[in-house]
Order: C-alpha cells, then sequence, then structure tokens
C-alpha cells in the first residue's frame, strides 16, 4: 500500500507542476489552456490504473520472498513507477509529433 501511495504523491507532483508549465504557456489560446486539464487527468488516471497493478505486483514479490520493505524502498518503488510512467507518456506524445 505505501509503495502505491508514493506513486499516487509522486506522480500529483509531477503532473502538477506540468500542468501548470503548460498553463502559463497556452492561457491565451483558445483551446490550449484546458490541455492542462488532461494533463491532470492523465496524472490521476495512469497511478491509478498502472501504478496499482505494478505496486500489487511488488508487493507480491516482497510478500512471498519473505522481503521486509522499509519504508525508503517504498519511497523509492513509488517514485521510480512515477519516473517509469512519465517517460513512458513522453515518448507517446513526441511518436505523435
Amino acid at each position: 500500500m505505501s509503495v502505491f501511495m508514493w506513486c499516487i504523491f509522486s506522480s500529483a507532483v509531477i503532473y502538477s507542476i506540468a500542468a501548470i508549465i503548460a498553463f502559463t504557456t497556452l492561457r491565451r489560446h483558445k483551446l490550449g489552456r484546458f490541455y492542462s486539464v488532461m494533463i491532470l487527468l492523465m496524472g490521476l488516471a495512469v497511478p491509478l490504473t498502472l501504478g496499482l497493478i505494478t505496486s500489487a505486483a511488488i508487493a507480491f514479490v516482497y510478500k512471498h520472498s519473505n522481503f521486509s520493505m522499509v519504508p525508503i524502498h517504498a519511497a523509492m518503488w513509488g517514485a521510480g513507477q512515477t519516473v517509469i510512467h512519465a517517460g513512458v507518456g513522453l515518448t507517446r506524445i513526441l511518436a505523435t509529433l
């Protein structure tokens, strides 16, 4: 559960910063200002779907291999998931250009 919470928290921070940057850059555009809302929605959808699945897989491995997860490891797993998800999202946007 703590890996999932770290994934949501780090994703919310990164995607909020991206949405603020998008809004300030595109605030005068007629439709572009709503792009920041889509960034925020994507920032919530990714950790709620993929983050939940990968966190459950990590928890399954830790539980059945009798490893103990200290809080710093949970933070690293959650932030790592966010970096991977943001990287995949970035490459999908660049592929459409």
